[in-house]
């Protein structure tokens, strides 16, 4: 099964890939380079990967989000339903999201 197929068997994944992939358009944009979105698929688990130009903006969740605000919950969303998440840097200068989802 392709690693499309497998998110949408499992509905968990589609929130944190899109999180994930809305955040490195946003916050991690720079003009003239890409972002990019990987998916891995496993016996038992999608890896969800967005890398994007801005190594220099780490990932964190937010102590206290405003729970009226229009922002700042998607990285407790995607903590909340993977099984895991982080990032790593993404060479010469970027950094690459993950998060990993059980398969069903």
């Amino acid at each position: 099964m392709n690693p499309v197929h497998a998110a949408r068997r499992n509905a968990s994944c589609g929130p944190p890939c899109s999180l994930l992939t809305a955040n490195a358009a946003l916050h991690g944009r720079v003009p003239g380079r890409d972002a990019r979105l990987a998916l891995t698929l496993t016996p038992t688990t999608l890896r969800i990967e967005a890398t994007d130009a801005r190594g220099d903006r780490l990932p964190a969740t937010p102590p206290n989000a405003d729970a009226d605000g229009g922002s700042g919950r998607g990285l407790l969303l995607v903590a909340s339903l993977a099984g895991a998440w982080g990032y790593e840097p993404y060479p010469p200068g970027g950094k690459t999201v993950w998060a990993e989802c059980g398969r069903t």
